[in-house]
């Protein structure tokens, strides 16, 4: 008994599909639960108020003929065997959906059952028909909400025998067709398929032909009207247009809401966007000015380490020349046979003297006019005539510096210094 129990709970107390169920388990095959579940899964099932408390019931009653004395005593006998035979079959049905159920509960294409019906209505009853809205009743609903329109739904019985007039006479008249087609969406499907049978289930109509008016109301799709039986084409006419006219108050509050709601949504993305472009833009200028102080930074680090440097060299080069002026040899003896008197232009234009012996390297040339408080960086020391430069420092080229003598330079000499630096 727990276990019957729990296999009712696990089946949401689906007899038909629980016995089903049990039976494919046992034979290997796969669930028709769970297919249903997934089908429900992959396509929202859109929430409709399907009976209001307000709700509009057009009952069509079909004339009925005069009945006689001998037939109220046909039916008097009959009745009996009517009774039994009808009972047996109810019996006989139930028991047959517990064995294999009914196929119509297993929704596999709500699409193609829908095409099929417009297929098989059109080979029937002709191409002069409302157009039919070639989806499935979910999508309908909500492109009926997302659009703010009407929607009727018409439920197909092929078996009952007002179907065919209502279908020819009815669905058929231009004037109805026009009516629905350009002032509500009209969704159809037979109740013989898959998806006309689940809507059935919902909708839960007493009789056919069936037609539902269904519209937002109070931000909730409702069953507002429903007409059952055949009517005539001017009585649809005048029924739809009474409860679209009573409904459309709602519709124009709906749209009124939504406007609203779109205005304050636009104002509210414009007001974002704005937002973010002023964000944008600070943050722009916050890049713009970080950069200018970052290079600003970067350009006092640089002239910093520029002027470091320089301070630098200024101290080796003051160091070079306190090293320099001490290693100095002693100027030489003017009166002596081996001295050689020289004249020095500086740059700037004064004048130097001193005499040097002919055997002293030019170095000691170079590092006499080196130690001077006005000579440049870079110099160079170039005879007058003929000119040339003297190669008073060793290269990778000339290791060795001449001497004076070696230089070519007599008893008295006049010697330039030329400014190199850049």
């Amino acid at each position: 008994m727990d276990k019957c129990r729990q296999i009712l709970e696990r089946h949401n107390w689906n007899i038909e599909i629980a016995v089903q169920d049990t039976f494919n388990e046992s034979e290997g095959r796969p669930s028709v639960f769970e297919d249903q579940v997934r089908e429900r899964r992959r396509e929202v099932e859109p929430v409709v108020n399907v009976n209001p408390v307000d709700q509009r019931v057009f009952t069509i009653i079909r004339p009925q003929p005069v009945t006689t004395w001998s037939q109220w005593f046909t039916m008097l006998v009959i009745s009996p065997f009517r009774f039994t035979f009808s009972t047996f079959y109810g019996i006989f049905n139930w028991v047959r959906r517990l064995i294999w159920p009914d196929p119509r509960r297993i929704v596999v294409d709500p699409v193609a059952d829908v095409m099929s019906f417009i297929h098989n209505y059109e080979e029937t009853y002709g191409a002069i028909h409302p157009t039919f809205y070639q989806g499935t009743y979910s999508q309908a609903v909500n492109d009926a909400k997302k659009e703010l329109k009407f929607l009727l739904v018409y439920l197909h019985s092929g078996e009952h025998q007002d179907t065919p007039s209502f279908c020819r006479e009815t669905l058929g008249n231009t004037d109805v067709c026009e009516f629905i087609n350009t002032r509500m969406l009209f969704w159809a499907a037979s109740i013989d398929t898959p998806e006309g049978y689940r809507v059935s289930l919902t909708l839960r109509e007493n009789t056919y032909p069936f037609l539902a008016i269904i519209v937002q109301r109070d931000s909730r799709m409702t069953v507002v009207a429903r007409i059952e039986g055949a009517i005539k084409p001017q009585d649809l006419i005048q029924r739809l247009t009474r409860v679209m006219n009573d409904m459309e108050g709602y519709l124009v509050a709906a749209r009124h809401d939504r406007e609203a709601r779109q205005f304050t949504q636009t104002l509210r993305q414009q007001q974002d966007q704005a937002y973010e472009e002023s964000l944008k833009a600070d943050q722009e200028k916050a890049r713009k000015r970080k950069e200018e102080d970052d290079k600003k930074k970067m350009e006092e680090i640089n002239a910093q380490k520029l002027a470091d440097e320089e301070e630098r060299k200024i101290q080796e080069r003051d160091e070079l020349k306190r090293q320099k002026l001490e290693s100095l040899p002693v100027e030489a003896d003017a009166n002596d046979a081996d001295s050689i008197k020289v004249v020095f232009k500086m740059p700037n234009g004064m004048r130097l003297e001193r005499c040097f012996l002919n055997s002293q390297s030019l170095q000691v040339v170079y590092d006499y006019i080196f130690v001077q408080d006005d000579v440049p960086n870079e110099f160079q020391i170039v005879t007058n005539y003929p000119r040339r430069v003297l190669q008073c420092q060793s290269t990778d080229d000339v290791p060795t510096v001449q001497t004076l003598s070696e230089a070519g330079l007599q008893k008295r000499e006049m010697l330039y210094v030329q400014d190199i630096s850049d």
